[in-house]
């Protein structure tokens, strides 16, 4: 049973204190940037920042989903969401990129074990970083 991990970055056209702010806005910001393969979104505690608890279902592919929930942190330059339902970890880091921010989601989480998880390993990351990357580009053009 081995980390699995996915990551995408993208540019953005505004500061990261803005940037680090839209991201951690679960309760107007979050709803608009969320690609198709997110359902039945919504915030079960706070919606600003850390202390957000939301829940989720991921539509990874026809047959594969997974029901989330997410307890938000926040620091400086990075909101993490911590799925209490798994292992799952998704950590949104902002830094500074010319008169904007680069925005990085990575994705992480333990795989299963044997054959299943050696296919996990490979497949899964490919698929996430299209919804990821999807979410991203909603998110630019959200702060454009």
């Amino acid at each position: 049973m081995g980390q699995v991990s996915a990551s995408s970055s993208i540019v953005v056209a505004a500061d990261p204190k803005r940037t680090l702010d839209a991201i951690a806005d679960y309760e107007t910001v979050r709803p608009k940037i969320l690609s198709p393969h997110y359902r039945d979104y919504k915030v079960v505690e706070g919606g600003q920042g850390a202390g957000t608890v939301a829940e989720w279902t991921l539509q990874a592919t026809e047959k594969r989903q997974r029901n989330v929930r997410a307890a938000v942190s926040v620091s400086d330059s990075m909101v993490t969401e911590r799925d209490s339902n798994s292992s799952m970890v998704t950590a949104w880091t902002v830094t500074p990129s010319g008169s904007g921010s680069l925005v990085t989601v990575r994705t992480t989480w333990k795989g299963a074990g044997g054959i299943g998880g050696i296919f996990e390993g490979i497949f899964a990351p490919l698929g996430l970083k299209k919804i990821q990357a999807e979410v991203l580009e909603n998110l630019k053009k959200e702060l454009a």
